[in-house]
């Protein structure tokens, strides 16, 4: 009995040990577990702080002080000074074309001649007629002469003195008038040499030698067109006069010709004027510039891009175009303090092209200002200013720095 007893004993002992261990062990598991996720949270704070903590990488620039030309900028087309349809006064047959096609010419230099055997003869005719009436006011100043002292003796009348007086006068109109049919006679030969009225380049033949030419051929022979000097005529808006008029008057404006993509500088000119009137459906004003085109850069009918330099801005200051940001205040720029902090100022910008932007107020020479990775800033904040070679661990957003306003 004492035997069985024991038995019990030690079963029920073990039903509790078991029991207590099979409790007691997930409390633990799930203490040991609380207590690790509460480190990792604390870690990953810490984490968090110290990440918001790290400097912002960024790329700037000193801002530029020097001469800073003012420039406007308008789309032009390429018109010579003179072009001319070359086309005949007479008809005739084209005898012989006397040019290459694309040849620089001089004036006077001999394109074309036409036939001329039947104006030389119009000229012979006209010389002809005025020796015959030269030999006839001859005969009649003689018989004048003869008449007057007659006429003073009484052996002549007056009225054979009148006659005499009449024929002269009428001799000598009349050679007047063969004086001038051979003037037109010699003016009609001369126009069956037809020749170049001013320096210029030949385009493409239009007719062939052996056709029958006349004054009313639309096409004519060949086009010529001067291209040195040449011209280029180009728009601005018309609220720009003013500041033309006084570039103009104090004589500092210029002009450039740039390429169609606007890189490339083809020549350098001088401004001509101004036209009479405003285009009232668009609000700009046509001017006129002049270049000397001496390597033929220019070409007739070719659209540039000219630059119109109306002054020079000495000291002025200027930064890249990607510093200057738009907030609901106007424009401004993240300037870098001494402690690598930024602060957002208010800036007045001008003129930007080439990447630049003309700062007129706001901003000091050599201050630093951010370039790039502005979305992420604000005021106070801390940056790494890195070189332009590491832009890739800068992420800029234009567009998105809109938001970051200060």
């Amino acid at each position: 009995m004492k035997s069985k007893a024991s038995k019990i004993v030690w079963i029920v002992l073990l039903m509790i040990g078991g029991l207590t261990t099979y409790y007691w062990i997930p409390s633990a598991t799930r203490e040991a577990s609380e207590g690790s996720n509460k480190a990792t949270a604390r870690a990953s704070g810490a984490t968090q702080s110290a990440t918001s903590a790290q400097a912002v990488p960024v790329t700037a620039t000193g801002v530029v002080q020097g001469d800073v030309p003012v420039v406007l900028e308008g789309l032009g087309t390429i018109t010579p000074i003179n072009t001319a349809v070359i086309r005949t006064q007479v008809q005739g047959t084209l005898e012989s074309v006397d040019f290459i096609e694309g040849q620089l010419v001089k004036r006077g230099a001999v394109l074309a001649k036409i036939d001329p055997r039947v104006f030389q003869a119009q000229v012979d005719q006209a010389k002809a007629a005025l020796s015959r009436d030269e030999a006839t006011l001859k005969n009649s100043r003689a018989n004048l002469a003869r008449t007057q002292p007659l006429a003073d003796r009484g052996f002549a009348t007056m009225q054979q003195l009148d006659t005499q007086n009449s024929q002269v006068a009428q001799g000598e109109g009349t050679i007047q008038l063969d004086q001038a049919a051979l003037e037109a006679a010699q003016t009609q030969l001369s126009f069956t040499t037809i020749t170049a009225p001013f320096d210029g380049i030949t385009g493409i033949r239009r007719i062939d030698p052996g056709n029958i030419v006349q004054p009313s051929d639309i096409n004519g022979l060949v086009v010529l067109t001067q291209l040195e000097p040449i011209a280029a005529i180009f728009t601005l808006p018309s609220t720009e006069i003013p500041n033309v008029q006084k570039a103009i008057a104090s004589g500092e404006a210029s002009v450039d010709a740039y390429d169609a993509s606007n890189r490339k500088k083809l020549d350098h000119g001088t401004l001509m004027l101004i036209d009479n009137q405003v285009d009232s459906s668009t609000g700009t004003v046509r001017l006129k510039a002049l270049f000397a085109n001496a390597s033929r850069t220019l070409w007739p009918g070719a659209f540039v891009n000219v630059h119109l330099t109306l002054s020079v801005r000495k000291n002025a200051l200027t930064i890249p175009l990607t510093a200057a940001l738009q907030g609901p205040k106007g424009a401004f720029a993240y300037v870098v303090g001494p402690d690598n902090k930024v602060t957002a100022r208010n800036i007045v910008t001008g003129q930007s092209r080439s990447g630049k932007v003309l700062v007129q107020d706001g901003l000091a020479a050599n201050e630093i200002v951010v370039t790039a990775g502005q979305y992420r800033l604000t005021n106070g904040k801390s940056v790494e200013i890195v070189p332009d070679s590491q832009i890739s661990r800068v992420q800029n957003a234009t567009t998105a720095s809109a938001g970051m306003l200060p």
